[in-house]
């Protein structure tokens, strides 16, 4: 299975943190037998991020995404991903969940 890992952040790519997710996460999916066979980073951008999961999906099983998902307003990872997959957010009412 060809899998894909995505970090999203533009503190990444303006070099101000290392980028330890990604290497993390790809030394975690080879030990499970995943393939990763393309990393990329994306600063928080709604449309850059929308291009880089379009490519994902045409070229990769799976895609992992890290970063993007605190609480700022420039997190928009999830709202960009629900959308790239047809899918609405829908809040834990008991303010636990976002999923």
């Amino acid at each position: 299975m060809k899998a894909e890992i995505i970090a999203v952040g533009t503190e990444i790519l303006l070099g101000q943190i290392n980028n330890t997710n990604t290497t993390f996460l790809a030394e975690e999916l080879a030990g499970l037998g995943m393939e990763v066979y393309y990393q990329s980073v994306v600063g928080d951008n709604p449309k850059r991020l929308e291009e880089v999961l379009s490519l994902a999906d045409q070229r990769s099983d799976l895609i992992v995404l890290c970063g993007g998902l605190g609480p700022t307003e420039d997190d928009l990872t999830k709202q960009v991903t629900a959308k790239h997959v047809k899918e609405e957010l829908v809040f834990d009412e008991k303010g636990t969940k976002i999923y």
